[in-house]
């Protein structure tokens, strides 16, 4: 029987990415407890098992996409975690944007179990993730990258080694906290520009090209109709969520303060989208933020709040 990549978390990001994998001539199995996920897994295709079990037998490598540091601990770590179901011929990959500390303790049991792990959460969103152009931010041995790349190669367009294990997770904190930071600061741009009655378009297209430029402006541009295949041309629609960009703000900030550091801008940012999520727009892609910081300003060249 030929070994196959065990695949768990099937979401909005995991769906696709696993996808590329089965696209490419990979034999995968794929596990997830959301039952929308698993229904839109068999709908898309995937390979889908009923139990760890049956999803660990016989794998080769483990790759996993959670929400949160929890459920990532609680996965590797529980009882009748992955950790106590794999071989040490296994490779884990582990894609998740969580605190550093559950990163190096996944990774600390796995290396005395002699079980070669990186940390490789990514960039790029679920359009980079559909069309396999994600960037992967890793943490983790030579060796252990070594093993993971030609998985990884499929995935993404980069694979960026950061350093030892947690690396991965410490680097995308921290590139995380600053798309936020950009992310409003676009935005504040956009809406100063419209309150001074210019033509945003103009703007739009000189601040690109000038010393203000960031890549959520120019790439991910926080307002419809300036940028093409974003969530701000379809009403919003995620993309990736201001509740996730809430808990990769909160993130940053809780490291910020295990080791002193002082990020004022990240915490500023922090409070803002908390304030944007808590008035009902969890669910919203991040780039909705835009609509807060506009208010009722956004009425040209479009509605923000989508009547169309």
């Amino acid at each position: 029987m030929s070994k196959h990549i065990a695949f768990i978390g099937v979401g909005n990001m995991g769906n696709p990415m696993a996808q590329q994998l089965v696209n490419a001539g990979k034999q995968v199995k794929v596990f997830d407890v959301s039952e929308k996920a698993i229904k839109i897994a068999k709908e898309t295709g995937l390979n889908v098992v009923n139990s760890l079990d049956e999803l660990l037998s016989n794998s080769s490598a483990v790759i996993s996409m959670l929400p949160e540091g929890k459920h990532v601990q609680e996965l590797y770590l529980g009882e009748n975690g992955v950790l106590t179901k794999i071989s040490q011929d296994s490779l884990i990959i582990e894609c998740s944007t969580i605190d550093i500390e559950t990163s190096l303790k996944i990774g600390d049991h796995a290396k005395s179990l002699g079980i070669k792990m990186i940390d490789a959460p990514v960039t790029g969103g679920v359009m980079g993730a559909r069309v396999g152009k994600l960037n992967f931010l890793v943490g983790g041995s030579q060796e252990a990258v070594k093993l993971a790349t030609p998985i990884l190669e499929i995935m993404g367009q980069k694979i960026l080694h950061a350093g030892e294990q947690g690396s991965g997770v410490g680097v995308k904190i921290c590139n995380n906290m600053s798309l936020g930071i950009s992310m409003i600061a676009a935005s504040e741009t956009l809406m100063l520009a419209k309150r001074l009655k210019m033509d945003i378009k103009k703007v739009h297209q000189i601040v690109k090209e000038a010393s203000g430029n960031n890549w959520a402006l120019a790439n991910y541009t926080p307002i419809p109709g300036l940028t093409d295949g974003v969530p701000s041309n379809n009403k919003y629609r995620p993309g990736f969520t201001a509740a996730m960009m809430k808990k990769d703000l909160k993130l940053a900030n809780d490291a910020a303060n295990s080791v002193n550091a002082n990020t004022p801008l990240g915490k500023a940012a922090l409070k803002i989208f908390s304030d944007f999520c808590e008035e009902g727009d969890a669910d919203t892609d991040y780039s909705g933020i835009s609509k807060k910081i506009g208010g009722d300003t956004w009425d040209y060249p479009f509605d923000p709040k989508g009547k169309d």
